[in-house]
């Protein structure tokens, strides 16, 4: 006896894309083929596909402190809507995630409240940088954020000696905001004051991205630090982290593949404005370059919503970050439908991808024993994404309008349907990702 069985669908499985059934027992894939037997649950899948779960490794869900914004229960209905069935929360809430202590209090604030798993990253800064090796390894850590510009506080580690430190405590991989504070403050002048929009771009220019990049390979290879570059954004980042592939791993976002400048800014204004920003076609195409030749490794979504009054301050008043974990599926399977990547690359990418950075158990592939973690999607579904679709409390998104091919259907964690049909059943029961070692 299965407790559900998915009948019918082609399946994303590690040996390809193939027609198949699904049988889950006990929160697990049970068994996959041709199926027969008795089950709780049957769903006729008939003209779907099933991926394995995809996992959105950078989301910013502002609880606690900014719970205007978005907070741990809107965010997670936002991810179990776009097809997403984990987060991973980064740590610039109020306060920081710094220690034990607010880290515990965000798995709690999850449970009953998260629709999706999830676990959160803990912010390297000057106070902890010395207990950063016994924090990572705290059950419901995804591991260490470190910021070495755009952020505030003590967040911020920007010092080489600070980093040097960090770097040297703990053995996961550490994800890493590149950008360089002192370009950044020297630059600042460019656009105070207020300017339009589409300076975003030269006050954040890719010089500031590029030696922030330079010297963290730089500071990890003498560590011998495994990292993960988050939102990479210029063609010049990609050259080099193409040679350091043996320690850097590489994510990119929907945003940076989709948009572009000066289009965006005239298009959406401040509604643009992500750190670091959208930059002009020739970066957008490098980008689906490395996608293409395997550089990149991870697409995340940044997800990282202010509400409209904010961002109907002037620039640069105006905060930077866009909506985004209810849009990634949709957007990047229009990608696949265009052409510019294959379906095993999305699932490479949004699945197998983040498990094998991060160290993930149980999730990222469809096989015999993982967590039945679907991702349920129409492929040939025309749909377009809106406003009003939108879970999160900022009510917003860049696509609004965009038409795009290719849907998700049902949200299944671990044998579990959360969302079917743009509908979410059922109560939040999203629990804690659990990480190898």
């Amino acid at each position: 006896m299965f407790d559900l069985f998915l009948k019918g669908g082609h399946v994303a499985t590690p040996g390809g894309i193939v027609a198949a059934d699904l049988a889950v027992r006990r929160g697990r894939i049970a068994a996959i083929g041709a199926l027969s037997g008795a089950a709780a649950e049957v769903i006729d899948i008939t003209g779907l596909t099933v991926l394995p779960g995809v996992i959105d490794t950078q989301v910013h869900l502002r609880e606690p402190g900014l719970e205007y914004k978005e907070d741990l229960a809107t965010g997670t209905a936002a991810a179990a809507l776009g097809g997403v069935t984990a987060v991973c929360e980064m740590p610039n809430t109020k306060p920081s995630t710094t220690t034990a202590e607010a880290l515990a209090d965000k798995l709690a604030r999850a449970k009953g409240r998260a629709w999706v798993d999830h676990a959160f990253f803990l912010g390297a800064a000057a106070e902890n940088i010395d207990e950063l090796g016994r924090l990572e390894r705290l059950p419901g850590c995804a591991g260490i954020k470190l910021f070495m510009g755009s952020s505030t506080g003590s967040l911020l580690v920007d010092d080489e000696q600070l980093l040097t430190r960090a770097l040297a405590n703990g053995r996961r991989r550490m994800a890493v905001h590149a950008e360089d504070e002192a370009r950044l403050k020297e630059r600042r002048g460019l656009v105070e004051g207020g300017a339009p929009p589409a300076m975003h771009p030269e006050w954040r220019d890719t010089r500031t991205a590029v030696l922030a990049t330079e010297r963290l390979l730089r500071l990890a290879k003498a560590a011998g630090r495994q990292i993960h570059v988050l939102h990479v954004s210029t063609a010049e980042e990609m050259t080099l982290l193409a040679e350091a592939k043996d320690f850097a791993s590489v994510e990119v976002t929907p945003q940076h593949l989709t948009l572009a400048a000066p289009e965006c800014y005239e298009r959406l204004g401040t509604y643009a404005q992500m750190n670091p920003p959208i930059r002009g076609e020739e970066h957008r195409q490098a980008l689906w370059r490395a996608v293409e030749q395997g550089v990149v490794d991870v697409i995340g979504s940044d997800h990282a919503p202010h509400s409209r009054e904010e961002k109907a301050k002037p620039y640069p008043q105006s905060p930077s970050g866009m909506t985004g974990v209810q849009t990634l599926v949709p957007v990047m399977l229009d990608h696949v439908t265009a052409g510019r990547l294959s379906l095993e690359r999305f699932v490479d990418l949004t699945s197998a991808g983040p498990a094998r950075i991060y160290g993930l158990a149980g999730k990222g592939r469809i096989a015999v024993g993982y967590d039945a973690d679907f991702t349920v999607v129409d492929l040939k579904a025309r749909r377009r994404i809106s406003n009003m679709w939108i879970a999160s409390k900022c009510g917003w998104t860049p696509f609004d309008g965009m038409q795009v091919t290719g849907w998700p259907i049902a949200t299944i964690i671990r044998g579990q349907v959360v969302m079917r049909e743009d509908t979410l059943l059922g109560d939040p029961r999203g629990e804690p990702l659990r990480y190898w070692g």
